[in-house]
C-alpha cells in the first residue's frame, strides 16, 4: 500500500509539478482564445480550442509574448503570469493583420500572400452586431450594399455587379442556380445568420476558381465546424441565443450543441424568427409613409386607410434554419464531413409591388413571394498524405434542393395568379493542394454542376379554388449543366515579392423547350453550348514589414442562365421582358490595386481602386416579339423588352479604410466605397451603387464593450438613377423637377455588450437613434426606424 501511494505522490509530481498551463482568454467575452501564438527566444507553442496552452517548456526567467490576428499583442514577463494565475485577457483589436482566408484558392492563404482585396467577418462580430439576416451582416461590413424589395430580402451590391453577376459559396458549394436572376434576388437571407463561423468577400472577378457568375465578386460563407475531443474525454458545448428587435417585433431564438468524440464529432444548430410589418423612422421624407393598404372586408377587397402611416403593412414573415453536420477523423490523414442544411421563409409581401397604382388606387391586392425553401446535403472529403501529386486533396460533393414561388392577384379580381419554381442541383468539386518547393505552391482541381428546373403556372379562384392552367415563368423542364478544370500558381519569389497566375476552362450547356399554348413564341427551343477560357495575374510587393502593395488583373464571365434566356414576366409598370434566342455569355475583364500601411501595429490604412470593363455585356434593352414592339401583357399594354448583348460596359471605383487601436480602451475603424458604372452609350448600370460607408468608435474594457457609429449613403441624382429605375416612381424621392431620385442619408447607433460571468452576456442595441425617414437606393421597402435590440447569449 505504501508503494502504491509512492508511485501516486511521484505520477503527481511529474504531470503537474512540471508542467504550467495557461489560458487565453478575451477580455470581454471571457471565452478561451484558439490558435494564439505564444513566444520567447527560444520556444513557441499555439493555444488549444480552449485557449489553453502548456508553458513547462519556457524559460522562467523570459518574458512571452501573445500574438493573434483578430487582438492586440501583448508581452508579459513570467512573474506577472504568475501573479495573475496564468490566465491571459487579450484585448480585441480592429487590425486584422497576418489574417489566413480560405476564399482565394479553396485552402487556407496568408492574406500577405494574396493580391485581392478580400474582408473578412467572423462569428464574434456577426454576434456582436446582431444583424437580423446574412444579408445584414453583409451590410454590417460597410463594403457591401444591399439592396431590399421587401423586409424578407437582401441583394448584395459589390463593385457595381449584383444578383446572377456575384457567387454565394457555402461550405465550397455554389449556391448560384439556373434561374438566378438579373433583378434583385434574395437567397442570401436563406444562410442562418446565427450558424456561420466566418465568411469572406472576395472583390472582383473570381471566375479562375469559381466558373461562371464571379464577375463582380464571391461571397464565401463557413458554416459552424463541429469539434472533436482533444483527449479521450467527450466533450459538451451549448450556445443559445433569444433576441427582441422594436422596429419590426423581431423575436429569434438561436440554440447550437456539439458533441465530440475522439473520431466522430456531431453538430446540431437550429434558429427561429418571427418578424412584424416594419416601422420606418418618423424624421424625414413624407413621401415613403404608407397612408393606405388593401384587405379583404367580408371577402371584398377594401382600401384601408393606415392607423399609422410609419407601418409598412404588409411586410411580415417567419423563417426556420436547421442545420445538422457529422465529422469523422479516422486518422491524420482523412478527414470527413457530412452537412444538413434546410431554410423554409414564410410567405413573403413584395412591399415594393404592394405600393403601385393604377390610376388612383392600389394595383394590387395581393403580391407575395410563396415559402423559399432550400436544402443542402453535402459531403466534403479531405486527404492529407502527401505524394507526388498533391499534398491535399478534397472532393465535395452536394445536391441542393430549392424551391420559390410568386403569388400576385390585382384589386378586385377573383383569380389568383400562381407561379412555382423548383431547382435541383448537382455538383462536385475535386481540388488539389501541392507545394513544389519552399517558395512555390500549386492549386489545381476540377468541377461539374448539373441543374433541372421544373416551373409550372396557373390561375386560382380565391372563392372556389378552382384553378386553370397558365404561362409558367420558365420552360418547364430545363437543364444546365457545366464542367471546368483550373489551375492556380503561387511562387513567393523571395521576402518581398509573391507571385500568383491561374488559369481556367470551362463548358457551359444549357437546353430549354418552350411551350407556345399562351405565347407564339417563333422559337420552340433555346441550346446554349459554349466554353470560355479565363486567367488572373496578381503581384504582391511587401518592401517592409509595414507596406505592401496589391496589383492584380483577372477576367472573368458570366453564361446565360434559365432565367437570362427563357422567362417572361413584367419587369416595371408597362414593360414586359421576353425570351432572347441569340443571347450569348459576357466578359469581364478587370484591374485593380491596392495600398496597405500599417503603423506601429496600431494604425492600418487600406486604399483599392479598380477597373472593368464589361464585353458583350447582358442588359435589359427595348426588343421586338413577333415583329412587335408592345404587347399585352396581364391585361396591359407593354413595351416589350428583353436581355441583349449590348456592347460594352464599364464600372470603376474606389474603397478606403482605416483602422486604429488608439489606446488601450479605444479603437476606431471607417471605410468608405465610391463605385460609377455607365455603358458606352453613357447610360448609367443598375446596379452601381451610391457613395456608401461607415465609422465606428468602439469602447473595451474588462467585459463590456460599446460601438458608436454612423452609416451614410450618397445621394444618386436622377441623371445617375440607370433606366429601368425612372418608372418605379413609387419607390424613390422626387427633386425639384418632378423626378425620381434617391436622396442622400445617414443614421447614428449604438451597440453594446456586457459578460456576467463566462457562461452569459447582455446585448443592448438602439439603431438609427434620430429615428429617421429613409430608403436605401433601389429598395422597395423603406429602411427600420429606431430599433431597440436586446439580446442574450449563454454558452456552456
Amino acid at each position: 500500500m505504501k508503494k502504491i501511494l509512492i508511485i501516486i505522490i511521484i505520477n503527481f509530481i511529474v504531470l503537474y509539478g512540471h508542467s504550467q498551463i495557461l489560458k487565453v482568454i478575451n477580455e470581454n467575452d471571457l471565452q478561451g482564445i484558439e490558435n494564439v501564438f505564444v513566444f520567447n527566444k527560444n520556444n513557441t507553442l499555439i493555444t488549444n480550442s480552449k485557449g489553453e496552452a502548456d508553458l513547462s517548456a519556457f524559460n522562467k526567467d523570459e518574458s512571452l509574448s501573445f500574438q493573434h490576428t483578430s487582438y492586440e499583442t501583448l508581452t508579459i514577463s513570467f512573474e506577472e503570469l504568475q501573479k495573475i494565475k496564468f490566465i491571459v485577457k487579450l484585448s480585441e483589436s480592429v487590425l486584422k493583420l497576418n489574417e489566413v482566408v480560405i476564399s482565394q484558392n479553396r485552402w487556407e492563404q496568408d492574406k500577405r500572400e494574396v493580391p485581392n482585396k478580400i474582408t473578412s467577418i467572423s462569428a464574434k462580430e456577426i454576434g456582436f452586431s446582431n444583424s437580423q439576416t446574412t444579408a445584414d451582416v453583409l451590410s454590417s461590413s460597410g463594403e457591401v450594399f444591399i439592396q431590399k424589395s421587401q423586409l424578407g430580402g437582401g441583394s448584395p451590391m459589390i463593385r457595381g455587379f449584383s444578383t446572377n453577376r456575384i457567387l454565394i459559396v457555402v461550405d465550397g458549394v455554389r449556391m448560384n442556380n439556373a434561374i438566378y436572376r438579373s433583378g434583385n434576388l434574395q437567397n442570401v437571407i436563406s444562410l442562418d445568420a446565427n450558424s456561420i463561423e466566418n465568411m469572406e468577400v472576395i472583390f472582383g472577378p473570381g471566375s479562375v476558381i469559381y466558373g461562371s457568375d464571379a464577375l463582380g465578386g464571391v461571397m464565401d460563407f463557413h458554416t459552424l465546424q463541429t469539434r472533436l475531443s482533444e483527449n479521450d474525454k467527450p466533450e459538451f458545448k451549448v450556445n443559445a441565443m433569444t433576441r427582441y428587435s422594436s422596429a419590426n417585433h423581431e423575436k429569434t431564438g438561436h440554440f447550437d450543441f456539439n458533441i465530440g468524440l475522439k473520431k466522430w464529432s456531431f453538430l446540431t444548430s437550429v434558429s427561429y424568427s418571427d418578424f412584424d410589418d416594419l416601422r420606418m423612422g418618423s424624421q424625414g421624407n413624407e413621401e415613403y409613409v404608407r397612408p393606405e393598404y388593401v384587405d379583404r372586408i367580408n371577402g371584398q377587397d377594401s382600401v384601408i386607410q393606415n392607423s399609422n402611416e410609419n407601418i409598412q403593412r404588409f411586410s411580415n414573415y417567419n423563417q426556420l434554419n436547421v442545420m445538422q453536420k457529422i465529422r469523422f477523423k479516422p486518422n491524420e490523414n482523412w478527414n470527413i464531413n457530412y452537412g444538413f442544411h434546410y431554410s423554409k421563409v414564410s410567405d413573403v409581401p413584395r412591399y415594393d409591388r404592394l405600393l403601385e397604382y393604377s390610376g388612383d388606387r392600389l394595383k394590387y391586392a395581393e403580391w407575395y413571394y410563396g415559402p423559399q425553401i432550400w436544402m443542402m446535403n453535402d459531403l466534403s472529403i479531405e486527404y492529407f498524405k502527401s505524394n507526388p501529386f498533391f499534398d491535399k486533396a478534397k472532393l465535395v460533393m452536394a445536391y441542393q434542393d430549392y424551391e420559390e414561388s410568386r403569388h400576385d392577384r390585382k384589386f378586385g379580381k377573383e383569380e389568383i395568379r400562381e407561379r412555382t419554381e423548383k431547382v435541383k442541383a448537382l455538383s462536385a468539386n475535386l481540388d488539389f493542394d501541392k507545394q513544389l518547393s519552399k517558395r512555390t505552391s500549386l492549386f489545381y482541381g476540377l468541377e461539374a454542376v448539373y441543374n433541372r428546373v421544373n416551373s409550372i403556372g396557373q390561375e386560382r379562384n380565391i372563392y372556389t379554388d378552382e384553378t386553370n392552367p397558365y404561362a409558367s415563368r420558365y420552360p418547364d423542364g430545363s437543364h444546365y449543366s457545366s464542367y471546368a478544370a483550373y489551375v492556380n500558381y503561387k511562387n513567393n519569389i523571395n521576402e518581398l515579392f509573391t507571385f500568383v497566375a491561374g488559369l481556367r476552362y470551362s463548358r457551359v450547356m444549357m437546353d430549354a423547350d418552350f411551350d407556345t399554348t399562351f405565347y407564339q413564341f417563333p422559337f420552340d427551343n433555346i441550346s446554349i453550348n459554349t466554353g470560355a477560357l479565363n486567367g488572373s495575374l496578381g503581384l504582391v510587393y511587401r518592401p517592409t514589414d509595414t507596406w505592401q502593395f496589391n496589383f492584380n488583373a483577372s477576367s472573368g464571365y458570366r453564361a446565360p442562365n434559365i432565367d437570362d434566356v427563357g422567362k417572361v414576366f413584367d419587369s416595371e409598370p408597362g414593360s414586359v421582358i421576353v425570351p432572347n434566342d441569340q443571347l450569348n455569355s459576357e466578359y469581364a475583364y478587370s484591374f485593380d490595386v491596392s495600398i496597405l500601411k500599417t503603423i506601429n501595429h496600431k494604425l492600418s490604412i487600406e486604399a483599392s481602386a479598380f477597373y472593368t470593363l464589361l464585353q458583350d455585356a447582358m442588359l435589359r434593352r427595348d426588343f421586338t416579339f413577333i415583329g412587335q414592339d408592345s404587347i399585352y401583357y396581364d391585361g396591359e399594354l407593354s413595351k416589350v423588352q428583353a436581355i441583349v448583348n449590348d456592347g460594352e460596359a464599364y464600372v470603376y471605383g474606389f474603397n478606403l479604410g482605416v483602422y486604429a487601436d488608439l489606446m488601450k480602451y479605444l479603437s476606431f475603424k471607417s471605410v468608405i466605397t465610391y463605385t460609377k458604372g455607365e455603358d458606352m452609350d453613357g447610360i448609367p448600370l443598375r446596379h452601381v451603387a451610391p457613395l456608401f460607408g461607415s465609422t465606428h468608435f468602439i469602447f473595451k474594457a474588462h467585459k463590456f464593450k460599446a460601438d458608436v457609429y454612423a452609416i451614410y449613403n450618397g445621394e444618386l441624382s436622377y441623371e445617375n438613377l440607370s433606366p429601368e429605375e425612372h418608372g418605379k416612381t413609387y419607390m424613390y424621392a422626387t427633386d425639384d423637377n418632378g423626378n425620381p431620385y434617391s436622396p442622400s442619408w445617414y443614421t447614428l447607433n449604438l451597440k453594446m455588450s456586457y459578460q456576467v460571468n463566462s457562461y452569459l452576456q447582455v446585448n443592448l442595441g438602439m439603431e438609427n437613434i434620430m429615428d429617421q425617414r429613409y430608403r436605401p437606393y433601389s429598395s422597395g421597402i423603406v429602411a427600420p426606424g429606431r430599433n431597440i435590440i436586446v439580446a442574450l447569449r449563454a454558452r456552456i
